[in-house]
């Protein structure tokens, strides 16, 4: 779905509980309630295939502003510091850019989610504490610029970042404005793609709420994952969680398996490979027409 200014993930999977009827939903990635754009949702049966999702590359469009950074990296957060960015360059914020572009070490907003000895980061810095997250590694595949427009002592970049999951993109927009010594939030931030699935499979909730339009578990799945065309037989075995001959060219693992799928399209299973055989992970109840 397109997710909407303002609401938070957890608000969404409220609103498709109700839509869908069913208790049973679940996302694929947390977005910020000032972030708009592409969150997978999944309904009854499909949930299980949100694990899968999680980890796949993320593709967002942003706005940077240099000149200025917040206590949370972005406009919902008081400024705590600015600097003119007069004496800064197109080409010196090309050269900000490739340095945060690429396999590197990024330091989560200190307002972010993770948890911190039990509790979520945000809610420390809430209470007053100061908070310090470690270093993690993650890979910005693309981070190009599109317009750098400026405004007296401002600078607003408009930018489209390609990631691996788990980056910050509020984090890219601080380190940008610190990296070139005048500091740097996020004023804007729309996600994309998330893995395979893009705006233009994305609905609104105005729209699902008229018709609840989604896309099938089975599709879902060839989209996202390996696939593997099973004959009669080994939809039999699968069905009844039995192993069956390895994939050809093998490799699949728990973490990433095949999707396997009967003679008349219907998901079976998700398949890992273990020397000569393929034993399914996941084994889905026959007619599976389960949305997701």
């Amino acid at each position: 779905m397109d997710k909407p200014q303002g609401w938070t993930s957890h608000d969404v999977v409220g609103r498709m509980r109700r839509l869908a009827g069913t208790r049973k939903v679940g996302h694929a990635g947390t977005l910020d309630p000032m972030a708009t754009g592409v969150l997978v949702v999944g309904i009854n049966k499909a949930t299980r295939l949100l694990t899968y999702i999680v980890g796949t590359s993320k593709t967002y469009t942003a706005t940077i502003r240099l000149g200025q950074a917040t206590v949370t990296d972005d406009a919902e957060g008081d400024v705590t510091s600015g600097s003119t960015t007069s004496g800064i360059t197109d080409a010196d914020i090309a050269v900000g850019v490739s340095r945060l572009t690429g396999a590197i070490e990024q330091i989560p907003s200190s307002v972010s989610a993770i948890k911190v000895n039990g509790e979520r980061a945000y809610a420390r810095v809430r209470s007053g504490e100061e908070v310090q997250l470690a270093a993690r590694p993650v890979t910005i595949h693309r981070f190009d610029v599109h317009a750098v427009r400026r405004q007296r002592d401002l600078a607003d970049v408009d930018v489209t970042v390609e990631c691996s999951s788990g980056t910050y993109i509020r984090a890219l927009a601080r380190d940008l404005g610190s990296g070139l010594g005048v500091g740097g939030h996020l004023t804007a931030l729309r996600r994309t793609r998330v893995g395979p699935y893009g705006l233009e499979q994305a609905h609104s909730l105005e729209q699902l709420a008229e018709r609840l339009d989604v896309l099938d578990m089975a599709d879902a799945a060839r989209a996202l994952m390996h696939v593997r065309e099973l004959s009669l037989a080994e939809a039999t075995e699968l069905s009844f969680g039995r192993r069956i001959p390895a994939s050809p060219g093998g490799g699949h693992t728990a973490s990433a398996p095949a999707a396997a799928f009967h003679p008349d399209g219907s998901l079976v299973a998700l398949l890992a490979d273990a020397g000569n055989y393929a034993k399914p992970v996941l084994v889905f109840e026959p007619n599976t027409g389960s949305p997701a």
